[in-house]
């Protein structure tokens, strides 16, 4: 049998070769707890307490904040065990990392919606529109987190709690043959990793052209805020997925080459150390990033930067909210001599207006 040692998101390590390492984990899980908990609180609350209007934009941002801090709460547990050692059993062991790996995926798909989102409402402003009429959103967001779970459910079998100099630690995987352990890293970085980031490019590769012709700055800025969103994933995760790489590496040269695999092993082994407390990174920087958006906005009393942020995207979002389409509407009416015939053919007036936004991107 196979076995191995695994962060709660996957990421292989040996505390017995690396105590300089978790003390630097440690400080790095701690800081994402001080930092990020009550940052994703904050959005959450500001979200839920004083935006009543709520763009695909600001429901995303949302939902990706929930499972952001369901993420980080569970750190002081993780700092004790990687400190001293776990006392809480292989059954809630087993739960945590479950609802940890179920939260992360979560993420990565939020993101990934996000920028889709992000490419219809600026390509496809009456698509997105035709969308939020249908409230499709709210399926979309109940499927995303069914199929996160769904997706951690190999967690269940295989993380275990393991000895280590007589101390248990909940920072095992323990596979019944090397072609589950496969799979697993396989589902885990396809799904969680390769193909999100390929909808990832796709999409701001099709838009990078116009985010900088952009005529209203409400959908630049959103734009441009869920894209430093994803290059924060990208950083953040990077590191995590490419010692999966190695780790299907390793299993596929194991028995013809089993010196190489040692010493891939080992520096897997390094890199992941430090990986694995990047991943809680990610959870933790999104709410640093919406109150830097939310600078040029001035506070007042009653209202912070990062509520005129939300209230911001979620009022001028297009396919939304109507200022965009009222502005082409208007600019059309302005140049129709005759109003009236324009009202009483509504579908030529639409044919119009689509046109107008395909040779005028916004």
């Amino acid at each position: 049998m196979n076995h191995s040692t695994d962060l709660p998101s996957s990421v292989e390590m040996a505390p017995e070769e690396f105590d300089g390492g978790i003390v630097v984990v440690c400080v790095i899980l701690g800081l994402s707890f001080l930092i990020g908990a009550p940052g994703n609180l904050l959005v959450i609350w500001t979200i839920l307490r004083h935006v009543k209007q709520r763009s695909h934009t600001v429901l995303l941002i949302l939902h990706l904040a929930v499972a952001d801090l369901l993420v980080l709460i569970t750190l002081p547990l993780w700092i004790y065990s990687l400190a001293h050692y776990w006392v809480f059993g292989e059954a809630f062991c087993k739960a945590m990392v479950f609802m940890i790996n179920a939260c992360m995926y979560s993420s990565v798909f939020f993101i990934t919606l996000m920028s889709v989102e992000r490419f219809v409402a600026v390509r496809y402003p009456f698509a997105s529109a035709g969308w939020k009429r249908k409230k499709a959103l709210d399926k979309v967001l109940l499927v995303l987190w069914t199929a996160a779970f769904l997706f951690s459910i190999p967690v269940i079998p295989t993380q275990v709690v393991g000895t280590d100099s007589g101390e248990e630690h909940c920072l095992y995987r323990l596979y019944t043959s090397a072609a589950q352990e496969l799979g697993c890293v396989l589902l885990e970085t396809l799904v969680g990793y390769i193909i999100p980031f390929f909808i990832l490019v796709v999409c701001y590769g099709c838009l990078c052209s116009r985010i900088t012709q952009m005529t209203f700055k409400s959908k630049r800025k959103s734009t441009v805020l869920i894209a430093s969103v994803v290059v924060v994933f990208a950083i953040c995760w990077t590191p995590h997925h490419i010692g999966n790489v190695l780790s299907v590496i390793i299993l596929a040269i194991h028995d013809s080459l089993p010196q190489a695999a040692e010493n891939l092993d080992s520096v897997r082994d390094t890199m992941t150390f430090i990986a694995g407390a990047m991943v809680f990174i990610s959870s933790t920087v999104n709410p640093i990033l919406y109150m830097f958006a939310a600078r040029s906005f001035r506070s007042s009393l009653r209202d912070t930067g990062i509520q005129k942020l939300f209230k911001h995207i979620s009022s001028t979002s297009p396919g939304e909210g109507t200022k965009e389409l009222s502005f082409v509407t208007k600019r059309q009416s302005n140049q129709t001599t005759n109003s009236s015939h324009c009202e009483s053919e509504p579908k030529d007036q639409m044919d119009i207006l689509i046109n107008m936004c395909e040779n005028n991107p916004s």
